[in-house]
């Protein structure tokens, strides 16, 4: 059996990062607003806000956080009802509970993304909308914005795994009112943990520079205009969700190395796609024509497999050294929607539940060669082999 790659290690962080962790170490000057100005997370979001192309960024300290912020600066009114999809991470949701607002689930199809015709049927009830670009899957954005324009009604992007990607050449995160991200460990860029929110409209991000924790004069340390800042001083609360210097400082040295990044993950993708489209049981789904991707990871569904081959697949390719989470198979799963006891109720949503019972999720970090990715690749076409061989589970699906 060839040497299984190591999926789930990051890039090591760049020296520069480490020179300037040393450096405020040394200094002991790790929160955003002791120093007078060009604070390691000041300077960040200027730098994020330039990549993306936006007028103003605010870091904090995680996705969740941005999106908490983004629906508490949206001044939504309490129970708001928000749609999402229903295929996402249990965070989407949660930060809509945290806020005192109600999530809507929409159907998602079997190519992950949002089916329009439910999300059209549910958007009157909607005072919001997050639509999330789950393991970096565009929904079909044009058709969204159009629905939610007309109807006046607010976009949220979560693109906690899409920053990189684009839509008709536009990055993907700028669409919307709002864009979040995250620098989670397993996004493309690494700090452990942290947040960033973007958008162009400066009296949304006073509010959320307020609410982040901006208190007293703080706020003038934002690269926002003052009059949106003053407007709101002392009439929000504070949720302190601030990024640390600590945290920018790792964060920006990989700045400058997303675009490499992007390429090679999506090198990478195509290639594992190929390769596993090759199968006639297992399928990548295709991406909508405007989006260009930029994915760390590879989902794919099982097709035409029986329960009992399913389970063969998954302990085939765990025999084989390449770990496949089923997303509505693997136990306490934070993205099967049906896990979310907190929200309160059951939500009767069977095309997205059948999508998950069949989708399968393989990190595959940017990182790898080419030639890791066709041993990856090489091992869960052997393993959907096996499963349709082993004893027992050899019954021609009709």
């Amino acid at each position: 059996m060839p040497q299984i790659p190591n999926v789930y290690d990051a890039e090591p962080i760049p020296a520069t990062a480490m020179e300037e962790v040393t450096r405020l170490l040394n200094t002991g000057d790790l929160f955003r607003y002791t120093a007078p100005e060009d604070a390691p997370v000041s300077l960040l979001e200027q730098e994020f806000a330039a990549l993306l192309g936006t007028k103003y960024a605010l870091a904090v300290s995680s996705c969740s956080a941005a999106l908490f912020l983004s629906l508490k600066a949206l001044d939504l009114p309490r129970d708001a009802k928000v749609l999402i999809p229903a295929f996402t991470f249990a965070a989407v949701p949660s930060s809509i509970v945290h806020a005192e607002c109600q999530p809507i689930l929409v159907e998602c199809g079997e190519n992950y993304r949002i089916d329009m015709a439910d999300f059209e049927a549910k958007l009157p009830q909607a005072d919001a909308v997050i639509i999330s670009h789950m393991r970096g899957h565009t929904s079909d954005m044009d058709a969204i914005m159009a629905l939610c324009d007309a109807a006046d009604i607010p976009v949220i992007e979560d693109a906690a795994h899409s920053l990189g990607t684009t839509w008709h050449g536009r990055n993907i995160g700028t669409i919307g009112k709002i864009g979040c991200f995250s620098f989670q460990s397993y996004k493309l860029i690494n700090a452990g943990e942290g947040g960033i929110m973007v958008t162009d409209d400066a009296d949304l991000v006073a509010r959320a520079v307020i609410m982040s924790g901006a208190y007293e004069h703080s706020w003038m340390k934002h690269d926002v205009p003052a009059e949106a800042m003053q407007a709101w001083q002392n009439k929000l609360p504070l949720y302190n969700l601030r990024l640390s210097n600590l945290s920018a400082a790792i964060i920006r040295p990989q700045l400058p190395e997303l675009a490499r990044r992007v390429r090679d993950g999506r090198r990478n993708h195509d290639h594992v796609a190929d390769r596993l489209n090759a199968s006639p049981w297992l399928t990548v789904p295709e991406k909508l024509a405007p989006e260009q991707r930029a994915p760390d990871s590879i989902q794919f569904n099982l097709v035409g497999m029986t329960e009992d081959q399913i389970g063969a697949f998954a302990k085939a390719a765990a025999a084989r050294g390449v770990k496949v989470q089923i997303f509505g198979r693997s136990t306490d799963n934070a993205r099967a929607f049906w896990n979310w006891q907190f929200l309160g109720r059951d939500w009767d949503l069977p095309q997205t539940r059948a999508m998950l019972m069949a989708a399968c999720d393989v990190r595959l970090p940017a990182r790898l060669s080419v030639d890791e990715c066709s041993i990856v690749a090489g091992e869960l076409v052997a393993a959907a082999q096996d499963a349709m061989t082993a004893p027992g589970t050899a019954v021609a699906a009709e």
